[in-house]
This record gives structure tokens, C-alpha cells and sequence, in this order.
């Protein structure tokens, strides 16, 4: 009869408990996708299921409260194919579009075989008129219309020109690298003195780790461990202010030689002394089979996760103060009948699924400056006639016609920004300063005398504002947080602490006299009052259950 009883309590329990999910599967749902980046019911149960496998590997060492330069910045940006534009004003289209859409970098290629086309120090193209023309023509253009439309270049430096190989492009493939490698440094540095105060920021290279990208020969850390750091000197040489990126690292699992899995790859070119030859860790962060919110970390699985194992290397070897910045990510369209090696999604998860990577990287990770999507757009329709996977990333058609993802994104960007967790600079984006600031280097705000509030919105449970007391002996201000009290500091601290509960908050900041402010710290802590809540109940239940078995009476044994 007790066997009877229980199992009719637990067939109860059992009931409610499915009847309550089901109640609530919309949400469930929700918080699934959440956590596996999947949408579909039964890839959400296994991805549940894969999750626990995170705890099965130490945790990652990614110190998100570590000074890194070059982030804090606008996250926005877009790759570009604008050399294959023969018109200039589509050119010039194409920068108005990605401004409007609130984009503020692109990625662009300058291509050497493009530029310095027959042979060293030769920038006249010929190839479709024997008088020749300028090459740097269309490149000083794409310069310009960036400008107009207050786009920031990322210069991407590849594609070797087949005079500097001895072999025939036929063996070599058209992606090898040149036989003396000072030939790449030396245009990389024309490159750079001839737009040095126009471009700040230089790619070396693309996908070193991955066939075709080092053409038909095995991929080699050290080799182009050697080519990075020599065009590294060459371009710091003409434009000390230049900030050199590292050639974008494809995220594979791969082997074979041809193509090098990226954990290993990257500690190789460490172990080569990569460390001293670039300012910005590049990575590609594709998706993927799964969507941006998928937490699973599998080490040999490509999600968009797997960026957080790189940042473990590169803080394992030191460089925990750069950031990662990430040149190539969006989710691919392929329709039927289009091999999806890339992965396939519908145009509206592609729309929707965008803005959320930018959102998830400025929560989580602090360690990540710019994101490229890929693409916008290209100049012909080839890769759509031949069913390319790589053309169903596209923005736009040839034709500007737009994708739903553009109408996303562009709300997406045009949010007010929000600080959070992190070590920023006192020139984070997401912080408006009124008249009388001025920055100082690239963290450092600072004002003598009177000012302008400056006003920032934080997510998180505690803030600190770090200023400068010794460099501003007199420094003084108030600040409140969400309308509150003001709060006086001087000149005796060199910070300030504010605690609360979860959430958005903004913060006004009154200068009262010379202020120097270096950087802000966002914190997401448990409050306490919630941790000691917690552990009471914690407590409590651990009292009852033993109290209770304590009382529990002891059947007879019958003799």
C-alpha cells in the first residue's frame, strides 16, 4: 500500500511538473536558446545536455578586468569589397548606406598584387591600357568617401602579386606568400606613409592557419611569424602612430597541414615571438551551426564562443593587456540546394541574430574591441550565379537591394550605448562628455576649471570612477546615480565605489574643479544582502532535513 501511495505521489509530482512546462514551453524555449543558441526543441535537450561538459575542463583565464588598449571603443563594423567597384559613385553608395546603418569601421582590402602590380616600387597599372594608369587612384578614393562619411579604414594588407615569387602562380597558388619576405614589409610601409594620418590601422594578412590563405604548401607559424614582425618594424618605422593587427586567425579544428587548428597555431607564433609584433589580436568569430547565444564550450566545436579559449592563450602568454578584435562574423542564408558549409539560417534569424553577437559581446566580454560583420556588399553577382556559400553572408545584393539584417542592424546602432562589465577607458563610447573636457592620450579625460556634467548609463552593481589626484592635487566633483543624492569627492581619493542592486543606471558627473579622469570599472557582483539571503536558506534547509531525520522513527525488527 506505501509503494502504491508513493508511486501515485510521484506519478502526481510528475504530472505538474509537465504541466507547468508545458504552460511555460514559450519561455522555456526562451531560456534555452539562451544558453545552447539553439531554436529547435530536440538540439535544445542535447545542447542542455552538452553544457554540463563545461565543467569538465579548468575554468578559462580571460581577466575581464584587465587594462586593454584599443577597446571601449564603437563595436560597429562591416567588411567591404570597394577595390571591385569601378563606378565611384557606388563606391560612394555603399559608405552612405554602411554609415547611415551606423557602421564606423569597415574592413578593406588594399591588395598588393592590386597595387604594385608588375614589379617592385611599379604603381602603374597597365593591364587594361598600355599608357598606364595610376593604381593608387582607386585606393586614395576609397579614402576619401570613408572620410566623407566618418568611416574609420582597417586596412587588410594580402594578396602577393606573382612577381615576387620565383615559381609559377600555377604551383604556388595565388595566395603564397613572396620569397623574400621584406618585399611584403616594404609595401606594407608605402602603404602606410602615404595614408599615415588618414589610416591608423593595418592587417597583416588573412587566415595564415587555413588553406588556400598560404597558398599550395603547408601553413607555417613561424614563417609568417617572420613576415609579421618584419612588416610590423616596417610600418611603426614611417608611422609610429599606426596600430598593427595580426592576420585573422580561422577557427578550425583541422590538422592536416594545409589547415592548422587555431589554438595551436596561435601558440606557435607565440613560442615564435609574435607577442612583440602586433597591438590587436584578430580572429574570425563565425557562428556557425548555432546561434551568437550558445555557451556550450567545446573546444574542437566551432561556436561563437571559441574566441574565449584564444583569449585564455593569449593571457597565458602574457598579452592579457590586447585586445581581440574580431575581422569576419555573421550567420549564413544558403537556400536549398546550396552545400552549407557555412552553416544555414533564414534571413530573419540572420536579421536577429546579428545585433544579439554585438549584445553579447559588449555583456560578456570586455576583452573584444571591433566586430566586422561579414559583408556588405559585392561589386558583381558571380558568387551568386555559381550558388558560392560565402555570397549568402551579403547585407546587399550587387544591386542594393538590402537584406532584412541591414533594417536590424541599423536600429541596433542607433541605441544609446551602455558600459559594462570591464576595465575601460575614461573614453568609452558609451560616456558623453559636455564642453571643457579634453582627452588625454587614448584613455584619460580631463578639465581645469569649470566644465560640463559628463553623463554615462552602466549596467552592472558597482561602479568605480577613477581620477587622478597626484597629476590634479586639487581635483574636486560631486556625482549622483539615477537621480540621487550628490555625492562629494575631493582631492584625498583617487576613486569612488557606488553599489546597488541589478541593472541599468546612469550616473552625472559635475566637475567642481581641475578633474582628470583615467578609467571606469563595472562590476556585476552578488549583492550582498542577496548572498546573505541565500545562505540562510541554504542553512535553514540543511537544519530541517537533518532535524528531520533525527526524528524519523525507526521501524521494528521482528525477531
Amino acid at each position: 500500500m506505501k509503494t502504491l501511495r508513493n508511486f501515485l505521489v510521484f506519478l502526481l509530482i510528475f504530472i505538474l511538473i509537465g504541466a507547468g512546462c508545458y504552460v511555460a514551453r514559450d519561455e522555456l524555449r526562451q531560456q534555452s536558446f539562451h544558453l545552447t543558441g539553439e531554436e529547435e526543441m530536440a538540439p535544445q535537450i542535447l545542447g542542455m545536455a552538452q553544457l554540463g561538459l563545461n565543467l569538465t575542463h579548468p575554468p578559462l583565464q580571460t581577466h575581464p578586468y584587465a587594462a586593454i588598449r584599443h577597446t571601449g571603443i564603437t563595436p560597429f563594423g562591416i567588411n567591404t569589397f570597394l577595390q571591385h567597384e569601378v563606378e565611384p559613385a557606388k563606391r560612394e553608395e555603399s559608405a552612405r548606406l554602411i554609415s547611415e546603418a551606423g557602421f564606423r569601421w569597415i574592413r578593406q582590402e588594399f591588395p598588393w598584387q592590386d597595387i604594385e602590380i608588375a614589379g617592385r616600387g611599379d604603381f602603374i597599372d597597365r593591364r587594361n591600357d598600355p599608357a598606364g594608369i595610376d593604381a593608387w587612384a582607386k585606393y586614395d578614393h576609397i579614402v576619401e568617401v570613408s572620410e566623407q562619411y566618418n568611416l574609420e579604414i582597417i586596412a587588410r594588407i594580402s594578396s602577393t602579386p606573382a612577381w615576387t615569387r620565383s615559381l609559377p602562380e600555377e604551383e604556388t597558388g595565388s595566395f603564397a606568400p613572396p620569397d623574400d619576405f621584406d618585399d611584403y614589409a616594404r609595401f606594407a610601409a608605402t602603404l602606410a606613409e602615404r595614408y599615415r594620418g588618414r589610416i591608423r590601422y593595418y592587417q597583416l594578412w588573412n587566415e595564415p592557419n587555413i588553406y588556400p590563405e598560404w597558398g599550395e604548401q603547408d601553413v607555417n607559424p613561424e614563417a609568417y611569424t617572420d613576415l609579421l614582425c618584419r612588416a610590423y618594424q616596417a610600418v611603426k618605422d614611417v608611422d609610429p602612430d599606426a596600430v598593427i593587427l595580426s592576420g585573422a586567425l580561422a577557427s578550425t579544428a583541422e590538422l592536416s597541414g594545409r589547415d592548422l587548428n587555431d589554438y595551436i597555431f596561435l601558440q606557435r607564433m607565440y613560442d615564435a615571438g609574435a607577442g612583440n609584433c602586433f597591438d590587436i589580436l584578430s580572429m574570425q568569430g563565425y557562428g556557425l551551426w548555432s546561434g551568437p547565444t550558445d555557451h556550450r564550450m567545446r573546444p574542437i566545436v566551432v561556436n561563437y564562443a571559441h574566441n574565449a579559449f584564444i583569449r585564455d592563450i593569449m593571457v597565458n602568454n602574457g598579452d592579457g593587456h590586447k585586445p581581440i578584435w574580431i575581422s569576419e562574423m555573421n550567420w549564413n542564408t544558403a537556400p536549398e540546394g546550396v552545400e552549407p558549409i557555412f552553416g544555414r539560417v533564414t534571413l530573419e534569424q540572420q536579421a536577429r541574430w546579428a545585433p544579439m553577437a554585438y549584445q553579447r559581446a559588449q555583456e560578456e566580454w570586455p576583452w573584444v574591441g571591433v566586430i566586422s560583420l561579414w559583408y556588405f556588399k559585392r561589386a558583381d553577382d558571380s558568387w551568386l550565379r555559381e550558388q558560392r556559400p560565402e555570397a549568402y553572408f551579403q547585407m546587399a545584393d550587387p544591386d542594393f537591394n538590402l537584406m532584412p539584417i541591414y533594417a536590424s542592424m541599423k536600429a541596433y546602432t542607433h541605441q544609446s550605448p551602455v558600459m559594462y562589465i570591464g576595465n575601460h577607458p575614461a573614453t568609452h563610447w558609451a560616456v558623453t562628455y559636455g564642453r571643457g573636457w579634453e582627452t588625454i592620450g587614448e584613455r584619460m579625460q580631463v578639465t581645469a576649471g569649470s566644465a560640463d556634467p559628463v553623463t554615462l548609463t552602466f549596467d552592472g552593481t558597482l561602479l568605480e570612477i577613477h581620477f587622478g589626484p597626484s597629476e590634479m592635487p586639487d581635483s574636486e566633483m560631486t556625482y549622483s546615480v539615477d537621480g540621487g543624492r550628490l555625492i562629494k569627492v575631493d582631492r584625498h581619493e583617487a576613486s569612488v565605489v557606488w553599489r546597488g542592486w541589478y541593472g541599468r543606471h546612469t550616473v552625472e558627473i559635475q566637475p567642481a574643479n581641475d578633474v582628470m579622469i583615467t578609467h571606469y570599472v563595472v562590476r556585476n557582483n552578488i549583492p550582498l544582502l542577496l548572498a546573505v539571503m541565500v545562505s540562510v536558506v541554504v542553512i535553514i534547509c540543511v537544519v530541517l532535513l537533518v532535524f528531520r531525520r533525527r526524528l524519523r522513527p525507526v521501524d521494528s525488527i521482528d525477531d
